[in-house]
């Protein structure tokens, strides 16, 4: 049985740490591999990302696997909360063997961070060492195979896409081989996500037939937008971030290309995508459960769109999931508030 999510991937966690109230709106979202951890590798494209061990992740470098990717909010500031998830694997061994002693790791945490300062009222209000513990407890307490929580949740409690609020989406696959491929998408990008002429989901388009609004629904949301907008004097400072995975047995060189390919699916459903505004970063992750097929040269092609795919559909959840935001940092109405099309 499949939730629809990362945690399809079997041996993966999510867990996230959501942080309101008293001038805060931001969060962090883990995800911790089996132990042992997963190949792992990184693709940026965004213009001004916010990053942390992404250079490890580099086929060419020594670092294979890793024990988990910190997605957070707080900007460059909230990449903190990687530490404390470097602590909390370190306390359990786990981690690059560094000497004889079972005890002497060093964690590789890569971490990507997006844009949410100030959207809570309080410019220093930020996800921290504790934020990233906390999240990576909540990912080890789950049960395997658990539904991940969506919309305004861990790093995606302070997400805006264009002027709609944004949040956390996730979706995966099987493909006809057995192979799952599942994304986890933080939705916070200074591009828009809707069609300015239908109110349609960008991403909604390319999963079949579509329901468009009607004429007074569509009107009504564009006032409310553009209301939203001469509110919101926060500047568009924004990334779209994503962890792709797969249980499929990849090298660090196919994790990378599956991570480049996945931007395929942003760009599907957010635009414009890759600006000098954003930090646009997917993370790829291979559990290694599963062969390739080596008789098939289309196998790893199949792992590649699918990949595309499950990202388009994990952005459009996150919209579908998030709610509403007024608050002393900003007003944003959500999807499902201006169209209530679910």
């Amino acid at each position: 049985m499949t939730v629809d999510a990362l945690t399809d991937v079997a041996g993966l966690r999510v867990g996230h740490a959501t942080r309101t109230g008293g001038g805060l709106l931001t969060g962090t979202t883990v995800v911790l591999a089996p132990e042992g951890g997963a190949v792992a590798a990184v693709d940026v494209r965004g213009g001004g990302p916010g990053t942390k061990e992404t250079d490890a992740l580099d086929p060419r470098n020594l670092v294979r696997t890793v024990e988990a990717v910190v997605l957070t909010g707080g900007s460059a500031y909230g990449l903190d909360a990687a530490s404390g998830v470097m602590a909390w694997l370190e306390e359990r061994g786990r981690g690059v063997r560094v000497g004889a002693d079972p005890a002497h790791v060093v964690p590789v945490v890569p971490a990507a961070c997006v844009f949410d300062l100030g959207r809570g009222g309080d410019f220093r209000a930020r996800p921290d060492a504790a934020t990233g513990r906390a999240a990576v407890e909540a990912a080890a307490a789950t049960a395997p195979g658990s539904p991940v929580a969506e919309g305004c949740v861990g790093a995606g409690t302070g997400a805006v896409v264009g002027q709609l609020k944004g949040g956390i989406g996730t979706a995966s696959t099987v493909l006809d081989s057995g192979i799952t491929v599942a994304a986890l998408v933080v939705a916070n990008a200074a591009g828009s996500a809707l069609d300015p002429r239908t109110g349609v989901l960008y991403g909604e388009l390319f999963q079949g037939r579509v329901t468009y609004p009607e004429a007074p629904v569509h009107e009504a949301a564009g006032r409310r937008l553009s209301e939203a907008a001469a509110r919101n004097q926060a500047p568009p400072l924004n990334t779209t971030l994503a962890v792709v995975a797969t249980d499929a047995d990849l090298s660090k060189a196919q994790a990378q290309k599956m991570a480049g390919t996945a931007h395929d699916g942003i760009a599907r459903a957010v635009r414009p995508v890759h600006l000098l505004n954003d930090g646009d970063t997917v993370f790829g992750l291979a559990t290694g459960e599963r062969p390739l097929d080596a008789g098939n040269p289309l196998a790893l092609n199949e792992i590649l769109a699918a990949g595309a795919d499950v990202v388009t559909r994990a952005i459009v959840k996150a919209l579908r999931s998030a709610e509403p935001v007024a608050g002393p940092g900003g007003a944003w109405p959500s999807y499902e508030e201006l169209y209530g099309t679910r």
